[in-house]
């Protein structure tokens, strides 16, 4: 029987790449998506070239309702191999789902409730991997985690690199704690691709500070170059940390396909217990799963 994986946002771009990847390496890939279209072509592209039958899962990420059911459901169905948590998004405008900030729900709560409900199936499935889809804009973000919402005003960019900060220093914590599961954990991080998100959001000036506004035709210049890429190369990232048994976990893949370094933010205590406080106070999460310690 064929071991299974979970891709998220996996109905086009960096994550249908991912999942062809999966597929081509022997896997029985779930794809996870919004859009029941959408996933029916990704379903189609996938199978199309052989191997173990794909399949779609309709779920709203930015609902942990949702999550939640999805995270229920797929852990049901037995031993899990790999998951990817492939969400994001980034908003010009602020916005909330559920009550709280989107940017935070999107980029981590979501993939971090997700990660704890399937817990059970990955280590059931060991050797297991999650591989969160990180992101370079990680290094331009604010570091105080004391609350979901940084001080200062809201601007797109940076708040979706605070949230992808947070997830990052969640991974490297996680992988920690599930060292003698025979669960490994990974980053990887895409570089740019030509996506939805890249093609939009990215080019309005308001989602960056306005000292970069006062620079935004040279600003917006770099964002084109780093996300004109092919969204097959972006994958290549995640892919890499889903399959080489050669990795350690605990580490950051880079847009080369190896180990890179992790923003020392990611690694510094204060920052890590303040993403686990901030993350078990929104997920309602008062305890690790059994055996893990912190």
């Amino acid at each position: 029987m064929a071991r299974r994986a979970v891709v998220t946002a996996g109905t086009g771009g960096i994550g249908l790449e991912t999942a062809l990847g999966l597929a081509k390496a022997g896997y029985a890939v779930t794809v996870v998506g919004r859009n029941a279209d959408r996933g029916a072509q990704a379903v189609e592209k996938i199978n199309a070239r052989g191997g173990e039958p794909a399949r779609f899962l309709q779920a709203d990420l930015s609902s942990l309702d949702e999550v939640k059911a999805l995270g229920e459901r797929i852990a049901n169905e037995g031993e899990l191999a790999v998951l990817v948590n492939n969400v994001g998004a980034m908003f010009a405008d602020r916005a909330e789902f559920g009550g709280v900030e989107a940017t935070f729900v999107v980029n981590h709560l979501s993939p971090a409730l997700l990660t704890e409900l399937l817990l059970p199936a990955l280590t059931a499935g060991a050797p297991s991997r999650v591989v969160n889809v990180s992101t370079g804009a990680v290094a331009l973000a604010k570091k105080v985690f004391d609350h979901v919402e940084p001080p200062g005003g809201y601007y797109g960019f940076h708040w979706y690199g605070r949230a992808k900060l947070a997830n990052l220093a969640h991974t490297l914590d996680l992988a920690e704690r599930l060292r003698d599961r025979g669960v490994a954990v990974f980053a990887a991080d895409p570089g740019g691709a030509d996506t939805t998100m890249t093609d939009g959001t990215m080019r309005k000036s308001k989602i960056v500070s306005p000292a970069l506004r006062l620079m935004w035709p040279l600003v917006r210049r770099k964002f084109e170059r780093a996300t004109s890429g092919p969204a097959s190369q972006a994958a290549r990232s995640s892919i890499v940390a889903a399959t080489d048994d050669t990795l350690t976990t605990g580490q950051l893949i880079g847009v080369r396909g190896t180990p890179v370094p992790p923003v020392k933010a990611a690694t510094d205590p204060r920052v890590i217990t303040a993403v686990r406080r901030l993350t078990e106070q929104h997920l309602q999460l008062s305890h690790v799963p059994d055996g893990v310690s912190n």
